[in-house]
């Protein structure tokens, strides 16, 4: 049996093996053509073409519920394999996937009316979350369990955004949207909370990973999905000091954090401290919607996207970098120029979250070039990667 299923997987493309590879490869290309089309739209140099929405709404809806959850349902499908020894979505049924999530980006962009791609936005996410609990289920891995509800709530946040979209309600969008994305950043203090010590003592041959503190990881996705919840019913749309000491909790759990994973030679190694800056963003995020909660900063935008460009983006390309390399059957040595895609993301974040306060222009157009350049390095030196047969001439 193992002789057949191995001819079998490798009779199969190797772009549709896994679902690291089609998800990888079509994430990070639609990050590094999405950005242009937005500031471009943003400056005014795309009068006559309107996505679905308008471009405020495509580009809020898109880089979550498109981007980011290709990234995600790519290393979940792939580590899912891993965690339960059942076989993931591969050949036609990955195939099948990639294709309801292309077909939800082109039908937004080229403005199909919302009765017509919600279904297909809808059905992209309701088979990610069918597809990862038919294989916790088969296996009860309670531990894993949080996942799937995450992801259920993921498609709770796309429907509240789509309805917005039906309805021409730019609130409910943005309940929607910034409700999914605090989910991201629930799933990312779950799954980074794990990985992130494992890696960083792999990666610097130390014997004992740092034991996690089991409360302060559950505070921490409680405490997101409380804030995810609260901009879903639009509570935390308007600034509350109760929410800033909420943001204050967040931002101290998550440096905790860091400082207890934290080890000086991390700088050494650019699969790790591309990790570790991408959660510090994450608590830049929370301190400085903390600020606005409490009336010390006029507005929102700098700290959101602390958490979208440079934390849960910063973490996806770290990740998408190190994951690839493992499941091609590669050593974990960077390619060349990847470590300058790390430290553009990072300086295209501070540009967006800092220089674009003074510099609203200067700042944005410099945090576009930064992220291109970092995905399209990306996507040049890992595409052949993706679409190749692993190394080591084992399937997957």
């Amino acid at each position: 049996m193992q002789v057949i299923d191995r001819r079998k997987a490798l009779s199969i493309p190797p772009v549709w093996r896994l679902a690291f590879r089609p998800f990888f490869l079509a994430g990070s290309v639609y990050a590094l053509l999405a950005i242009p089309l937005w500031v471009a739209a943003w400056s005014g140099l795309l009068p006559d073409f309107q996505p679905a929405g308008g471009w405020l709404a495509w580009h809020r809806h898109e880089m979550l519920f498109g981007f980011a959850m290709a990234i995600v349902a790519g290393f979940l499908l792939t580590a899912v394999q891993t965690w339960t020894g059942q076989t993931a979505p591969s050949g036609r049924r990955l195939m099948g996937l990639a294709v309801v999530w292309l077909a939800a980006r082109l039908s937004w962009l080229f403005g199909l009316p919302a009765a017509w791609l919600a279904p297909l936005d809808l059905l992209f996410l309701l088979a990610l979350a069918w597809m990862m609990a038919r294989m916790l289920w088969a296996v009860r891995q309670k531990r894993n369990y949080p996942i799937v509800v995450v992801l259920s709530l993921m498609f709770g946040a796309d429907v509240l955004t789509l309805t917005g979209l039906l309805k021409g309600d730019d609130g409910l969008q943005r309940q929607g949207v910034l409700a999914g994305l605090w989910l991201v950043a629930a799933l990312m203090a779950l799954i980074g909370g794990r990985v992130i010590p494992f890696f960083t003592q792999r990666g610097l041959g130390k014997i004992d990973a740092v034991k996690p503190w089991v409360w302060l990881d559950i505070a921490l996705l409680v405490g997101s999905g409380v804030v995810a919840l609260l901009h879903a019913f639009g509570t935390a749309l308007q600034p509350h000091p109760l929410l800033g000491l909420l943001f204050v909790a967040i931002g101290i759990g998550h440096l905790l954090r860091l400082a207890r994973w934290y080890d000086h030679g991390i700088w050494k190694v650019g699969l790790l401290w591309s990790l570790h800056l991408a959660m510090l963003w994450l608590v830049v995020a929370a301190f400085g919607l903390a600020l606005w909660h409490f009336g010390l900063l006029t507005q929102p935008s700098p700290a959101l996207h602390a958490l979208s460009v440079g934390s849960m983006s910063g973490l996806i390309l770290a990740m998408i970098a190190r994951v690839t390399l493992g499941h091609t059957g590669r050593p974990l040595q960077l390619p060349a120029g990847i470590v300058g895609a790390f430290v553009l993301l990072n300086v295209g974040t501070a540009s967006r979250v800092f220089l674009s306060v003074a510099w609203p222009v200067a700042g944005l157009w410099l945090a576009a070039t930064c992220w291109v350049l970092a995905f399209a390095l990306y996507v040049w030196r890992y595409a052949p990667m993706l679409v190749s047969p692993r190394v080591d001439g084992h399937p997957g």
